[in-house]
């Protein structure tokens, strides 16, 4: 934008003074230099498209959502939009997973996929309603409220956005799976209104396959007996997984995920807690292992995006245990939540992203990576990689920005440098709104009213 307006000069491009090479020998013609042309300028348009706002309606909260969407220009395209289009994608919302349980010696995977790739310095999991609010962020887009949750698990509402059916429509074969009962928490229901047609879950099928009567279920046997259902597949594929190997309790005589890693966990001078913990998410590094060497032996690794977002923070452990495998002190509120996003390619080059931001924020940054053509108007995560703010947004409406952190209990702000409280009432502001849209859209049906 700068250069269209100002006409300046690339760094990288030397323009000569061409009065330099005139001859003193008037009579003799002499030949201009080749001088390197400026770089073409790329101008990025914003994902969005033409919406039908106008539509009669007698609802107030449709009104206010029209008025909001009319008011947001939306997020813009930019370098990585479709850098992954006909890439495979493999998406896990994973249970309870943490950065505090990962190492380089005892969950390698893990430990390469959160330090490789696009790594996300400042990513928060905000632990709301548990972890259907969490799959609810990872699979919408939207933030999760208490008032929706029953709403949203009648699997009705209409969701154009929904994982699974963009990539249908996309021509990609989709599946599902979940290593806990299809039932639970009415999952089956809500992955309809995804797109998901073929879930696949204990005791609606994948039962047949793998021992489903221990507590928890096992993520890597999960992986082990449905890679063979795509690993193949003559058109790209979405994989979607939701995991419960690293559920609580983290004791080692009710957990069998505990119990099983026990041996490796050992020697870490730690409380018991912490232990089973640690033991629980090498149950999901073995999974993870699996599934790049069944993608390498296929061929397809370097052609597939493997995502991994956490439901919540493992909140059943102490905070002392929490700290005890944090590299840093976490408050109970913000901190608590700081986690990793696994964004990651094999052939990608290791890039961070300082921009804060958080679980609603995945499904869009997904979107534009592959190319997809949404509106970002309609979605209250916002493109990570974009243009747009980087805010993280907690349960209580606390929040991270790039000056800070606001604990809203207190209305105390802390970071490097001072801001004013017009700052902390213009983000309180923007916070309640996307909280009140997100949830407006749900209350509404919104998508269908618009679409259909």
């Amino acid at each position: 934008l700068k250069r269209l307006l100002f006409g300046f000069v690339p760094e990288d491009i030397n323009f000569i003074n061409a009065d330099k090479f005139v001859d003193e020998k008037k009579d003799e013609e002499v030949e201009e230099p080749d001088v390197e042309e400026p770089h073409e300028v790329i101008v990025y348009e914003p994902n969005t498209s033409d919406l039908n706002l106008d539509k009669n309606t007698s609802s107030e909260s449709i009104k206010k959502i029209n008025l909001y969407v009319a008011n947001d220009n939306g997020t813009i395209k930019n370098q990585y939009t479709g850098m992954f289009e006909g890439y495979n994608l493999v998406y896990i919302t994973a249970e309870s997973f943490s950065q505090i349980g990962v190492s380089e010696e005892l969950t390698p995977t893990l430990y390469k996929l959160t330090h490789t790739g696009l790594v996300f310095d400042n990513y928060y999991t905000p632990n709301a309603l548990s972890t259907i609010g969490g799959e609810f962020q990872s699979l919408t887009g939207l933030y999760p409220d208490s008032s929706i949750l029953k709403k949203w698990r009648s699997g009705n509402n209409y969701f154009p956005y929904g994982l699974a059916t963009v990539f249908n429509n996309l021509g990609y074969n989709t599946y599902a799976y979940h290593n806990n009962s299809y039932a639970f928490q009415d999952r089956y229901k809500y992955l309809k209104s995804q797109g998901f047609t073929n879930f696949l879950a204990c005791y609606n099928g994948l039962e047949k396959r793998m021992n489903c009567k221990r507590w928890p279920q096992s993520d890597d046997e999960m992986m082990e007996v449905t890679i063979p259902d795509y690993i193949n597949s003559d058109k790209p594929f979405l994989a979607y997984y939701m995991t419960v190997s690293g559920h609580f309790a983290y004791t080692f005589s009710d957990n069998s995920m505990a119990t099983k890693h026990k041996q490796e966990v050992s020697s870490l001078s730690l409380s018991e807690a912490a232990r089973a913990y640690v033991a629980t998410q090498i149950e999901l590094d073995r999974a993870l292992e699996r599934l790049l060497d069944e993608l390498e032996k296929a061929g397809k690794l370097d052609n597939t995006v493997i995502v991994l977002l956490a439901d919540h923070y493992p909140y059943e452990l102490d905070l002392n245990s929490i700290n005890s495998l944090s590299s840093y002190k976490r408050d109970e509120v913000v901190e608590v939540n700081h986690n990793s996003l696994i964004l990651w390619n094999s052939k990608m080059e290791e890039t961070h992203i300082s921009k804060p931001c958080m679980s609603s924020d995945v499904l869009p940054t997904v979107y534009n990576l592959f190319g997809v053509n949404y509106d970002s108007r309609l979605l209250t995560g916002k493109d990570i990689l974009s243009d747009s703010f980087g805010v993280a947004i907690m349960r209580n409406h606390s929040w991270v920005t790039d000056k800070g952190t606001y604990f809203a209990n207190s209305k105390k702000f802390v970071g490097d440098e001072d801001v004013t409280d017009d700052y902390i009432n213009s983000i309180n502001v923007l916070v309640n709104n996307r909280l009140n849209i997100a949830k407006l859209i749900v209350e509404t049906d919104y998508y269908n009213y618009l679409f259909k």
